[in-house]
């Protein structure tokens, strides 16, 4: 299981952020991804970064869908993963109706079927495809040229199972938010690898996303926490998510505790079928830049075991 992190950070300018790039590159993790909220521009910051450090993987977890055209993504997409020498993940998403349509005044109807063809648009077009699309929800005609940009690994943020049947068809894996080991275990995994059989497509990525601190007290953090994120527990999807876990908010799938403990935890991400980790280290500076030491610990312990 490959393990990275995120740059992320309120109030963090570009310098900030690029350092977190750096940092994670110089601590031998495997990638750092960039959030796309209503600030910074994910795609721009993995250009920069690729700029920046030559080796760690690159990538967006997640850019929303539905404010951004087919062939504006492609554009935005391939540009960055010309910056980066082809280490671009596109992680992408509808988002959740109170954003949509809250926030951005857009409808977030049939957000499945949305996915759909925004995907059939999109693939083609990464490709270097001309595409004439016309689909129940968007349409896309012409081509995005790029030379030299591969098309990038694409995943998306799929929970429950018509997202996940998606996902496996016309992507190359998932990226999960506030989901533990054993939901990622028995039900996103077998879901996503049976959707990606059916189609003909190599085993999925699985990118599972945690928030973890090494911490003596974990009480207190996830109850701080569940004040920052516990709207987030709120969002349909995350609900119904949590509500399956039986757990009452995102604060309940931090990962707390000491280096033994968070140890035992990501391993058992691993045993769960996860094929990435990407861990947001949390807590004050001290909580997280322990954290970091694990997972760079850890990191270099499974490159001198292979």
């Amino acid at each position: 299981m490959l393990i990275g992190t995120a740059a992320f950070g309120p109030g963090l300018g570009l310098d900030a952020l690029l350092a977190q790039v750096r940092a994670a590159e110089a601590a031998g993790l495997d990638s750092v991804y960039l959030t796309q909220q209503t600030s910074w521009d994910a795609l721009t910051l993995v250009a920069l970064a690729g700029r920046e450090v030559p080796r760690i993987g690159l990538g967006t977890a997640v850019v929303r869908t539905y404010p951004v055209h087919p062939l504006a993504m492609a554009g935005q997409a391939l540009t960055a993963q010309a910056a980066t020498g082809g280490r671009l993940t596109l992680g992408l998403g509808p988002s959740h109706r109170q954003i949509i349509e809250g926030q951005y005044g857009m409808s977030f109807d049939r957000p499945a079927r949305h996915v759909r063809e925004y995907l059939e648009a999109l693939g083609p077009l990464l490709r270097g495809e001309t595409v004439q699309y016309r689909g129940e929800t968007l349409a896309a005609a012409g081509s995005v040229d790029v030379p030299d940009a591969p098309p990038p690994s694409i995943l998306l943020s799929a929970l429950g199972p018509v997202m996940l049947r998606i996902a496996g068809e016309l992507t190359d894996g998932t990226v999960t938010a506030w989901a533990g080991p054993e939901v990622v275990a028995e039900r996103i995994v077998p879901a996503l690898t049976r959707s990606a059989e059916a189609a003909g497509r190599p085993a999925p990525r699985v990118l599972a996303t945690v928030m973890a601190a090494v911490t003596s007290r974990p009480a207190q953090l996830r109850e701080e926490l569940g004040a920052v994120f516990g709207a987030a527990g709120e969002m349909d999807s995350y609900r119904r998510l949590l509500d399956l876990q039986g757990l009452a908010g995102p604060q309940d799938t931090v990962v707390a505790g000491d280096e033994a403990a968070l140890d035992a935890e990501i391993r058992r991400f691993a045993d769960a079928g996860v094929t990435e980790l990407l861990v947001l280290a949390v807590g004050d500076e001290h909580e997280q830049a322990r954290t970091r030491a694990l997972l760079a610990d850890l990191v270099g312990r499974r490159v001198a075991v292979s």
